[in-house]
């Protein structure tokens, strides 16, 4: 199997948010040379052509947060954000004289179709979801996969980390003690701790010869209740009050499928070209990420 080794100089486009402000630090600390931009990289003042020169790598992570209410405004700028900014960095890498030699460009599980734990799905698949979240994934890949040299599509699962993210925005509800299961709790749930998601990044740089679709998440996808169950016994709070569909509906109006969406996704490719995982269960992830708060 051929790794690179070498200090590599790396660009993350879309890079100033939860996932690329880790990933920053991170590849740092592995040695490489990063440079980060946000929304900026897409302005038409900005010079995107001279960044991308002369880099080995780029990491493109630009997207809106799906975990918002969508309104037909938010929607339109959900997939904008991930459409135009791979054409506009398509229009930027055209007009490099020295192109970044490697592309990862990040995309999301909830391209496939729902399921559940007896049936898991892995990058075999290649149905697309009904509904928002299906097409969004797919207009989101089809735009990435315009650009050249062909990305790797990285499928991130829900990442866990204690900055940001999803398990932020649930940690005071639990913390309080008002914890309980989302919309009947069946739901699959396929998470990663932001730690393997780093290193299954790092991975994916160092071996050159994997190329296509690589699912990040762990290889133990759970339901909705057992990770709910597992957060509220990490925190040693009670894991009582359910949150019934209509209240999401409530909050976040169609956005809400983002929390109903059931997905259990294997990373099959991942583990097939031989990365092991430091957290593939939920308790230890969620004990390691919340060791400070206990």
């Amino acid at each position: 199997m051929q790794t690179v080794q070498t200090k590599l100089n790396i660009v993350i486009v879309g890079g100033s948010g939860f996932i690329g402000t880790y990933l920053q630090q991170f590849l740092r600390q592995k040695g490489h040379v990063v440079t980060a931009f946000g929304r900026e990289a897409f302005s038409p003042e900005f010079d995107l052509t001279a960044q991308l020169e002369g880099q080995d790598v780029l990491i493109m992570l630009a997207g809106e947060n799906v975990g918002q209410r969508w309104s037909r405004a938010y929607k339109k700028a959900l997939l904008e954000s991930r459409t135009l900014t791979n054409q506009t960095l398509e229009q930027a890498l055209n007009r490099c004289q020295n192109p970044p030699k490697r592309i990862l460009s990040a995309s999301a599980i909830g391209i496939y179709p729902q399921n559940d734990l007896q049936t898991p799905l892995d990058e075999s698949c290649t149905h697309v979801g009904e509904g928002f979240l299906g097409a969004l994934g797919q207009q989101w890949e089809a735009a990435s996969l315009q650009l050249i040299p062909q990305p790797v599509i990285m499928r991130f699962g829900v990442v866990l980390g204690n900055h940001g993210g999803a398990l932020k925005k649930m940690l005071p509800a639990f913390k309080f003690g008002l914890g309980g299961p989302v919309a009947g709790g069946t739901q699959s749930f396929s998470w990663i701790h932001i730690e393997d998601l780093a290193r299954a990044v790092h991975f994916l740089i160092r071996h050159t010869e994997l190329a296509g679709v690589f699912n990040m998440t762990s290889p133990n996808p759970i339901s909705n209740r057992d990770f709910g169950q597992t957060l509220a016994a990490v925190l040693r709070r009670p894991f009582i009050l359910p949150m019934p569909e209509w209240i999401l509906s409530w909050i976040f109006g169609e956005g809400a499928q983002v929390l109903t969406h059931s997905s259990a996704v294997i990373p099959q490719r991942l583990m097939a070209a031989g990365f092991q995982f430091n957290y593939p269960q939920i308790k230890p992830a969620l004990t390691d990420l919340l060791g400070d708060s206990l």
